[in-house]
């Protein structure tokens, strides 16, 4: 029989704050490391797992590879359950029996996975370390391990430690448009598949940022927030699988919705977040200019203007057949493939220049970020008395 993990109440509506009050306790919440025997690390290593999810199926893989990354294991599990409709039933998943003890779940505000991991680092306890985890990742099999040699090797300015995330890709053909894509989280610079934060950094700049309503760009954001605060962030050894998950044909056309973050990311961070955070510019500008074509080709036509509208609609033509073959070559090439890369690169255009006009209207008076949203400076490297010696 399955043993759901202990439900908590609904996080305060206020941004995501948790007062922390009806909090159901769990064990280790007293003190760092109070859950058992190798539970929770020692002192500064101490931590706790947030792990924001839908009910996927994909979520009792990821809590059963944790279970078996085995010790020191986290002071606590929390599973952040930001189903729309969370209230009406509980969430589909069966904790591994040793992670039992360790794991609750609260509810979040079915406002993206930025508003969910913020509500489950607040109601995480003092804890110093905070790793989230996607729900559809599997720990590799000594993470618990390679996690505490992460965290040990962090210095008192280190804000985070990333982990080596690993996209495993089909070897007898070559992959889809979706799984290059996919497979391109392995080099995301700062990706919160698998991202260790320590609580106080997080504190400082007040966590994720919740305008950042999808999968998309609020990882960078926050990288480079505790960046300007003073903080570093360090590269870790463990290693995350990111597995290709199913989609369907037209998910390409939906992801072009990050057009409208990416918007975001410009008015927070200057034009040249995209240097800084190593991100790959994509194809906007070729998708303007393609769109601005069809359109140029539909006005023309309009005004009874041939010549013009023919030279429109070469340029339309060529830009996307242009983006189709180059999603095709790389490809597989199967029939089904070919269909869905020659369909879809027609609406790519106008879906990603239709998401960054409504980004710039959406976020015409963001502001740019200022000295005044973050808490200041990491601490000071704790004093060592003379002659103290440190533990390899």
């Amino acid at each position: 029989m399955a043993h759901p993990p202990r439900e908590a109440p609904d996080a305060a509506h206020d941004g995501g704050a948790y007062d922390g009050g009806a909090y159901e306790a769990v064990p280790g919440d007293a003190a760092y490391g109070d859950g058992g025997p190798g539970e929770g690390g020692s002192g500064d290593t101490a931590y706790a797992v947030v792990v924001p999810t839908l009910g996927r199926p994909s979520l009792g893989a990821c809590l059963r590879a944790l279970a078996d990354a085995g010790p020191p294991r986290p002071v606590r599990i929390v599973l952040v359950d930001d189903r729309p409709d969370a209230g009406a039933a509980p969430l589909p998943v069966d904790v591994p029996v040793p992670l039992r003890p360790l794991t609750t779940v609260v509810r979040g505000r079915a406002r993206g996975p930025a508003a969910a991991r913020n509500t489950g680092w607040r109601a995480a306890g003092r804890v110093p370390w905070i790793v989230f985890l996607d729900d559809d990742v599997v720990p590799g099999p000594t993470w618990g391990d390679d996690l505490a040699l992460d965290l040990a090797r962090a210095t008192h300015r280190t804000a985070a430690v990333t982990a080596r995330i690993e996209v495993p890709l089909p070897e007898d053909r070559r992959p889809t448009d979706w799984e290059r894509n996919t497979a391109g989280l392995a080099t995301a610079r700062w990706i919160t598949a698998d991202m260790a934060y320590r609580r106080p950094a997080l504190e400082a700049v007040g966590g994720f940022d919740e305008r950042f309503r999808r999968a998309f760009r609020e990882d960078a954001d926050l990288a480079l927030r505790v960046l300007a605060a003073g903080w570093t962030v360090a590269a870790g050894d463990r290693t995350t699988t990111h597995p290709v998950r199913p989609a369907d044909r037209w998910v390409s056309v939906r992801v072009q919705a990050g057009n409208a973050d990416d918007v975001l990311m410009t008015r927070r961070h200057g034009p040249t977040w995209w240097r800084r955070a190593d991100a790959p510019r994509g194809r906007l500008p070729r998708h303007l200019a393609v769109t601005g074509a069809a359109a140029a080709d539909l006005a023309c036509a309009a005004l009874r203007r041939p010549a013009a509208a023919s030279l429109c609609a070469a340029a339309w033509l060529t830009g996307t057949a242009e983006f189709a073959l180059a999603r095709i070559a790389p490809g597989p090439r199967t029939p089904d493939e070919t269909a869905t890369m020659a369909l879809t690169s027609v609406l790519i255009p106008p879906a990603a220049t239709w998401h960054w006009l409504r980004g710039q209207v959406v976020h015409r008076a963001t502001p740019p970020l200022g000295p005044h949203e973050l808490a200041g400076p990491p601490p000071r490297a704790p004093h060592r008395a003379a002659g103290e010696r440190v533990r390899p």
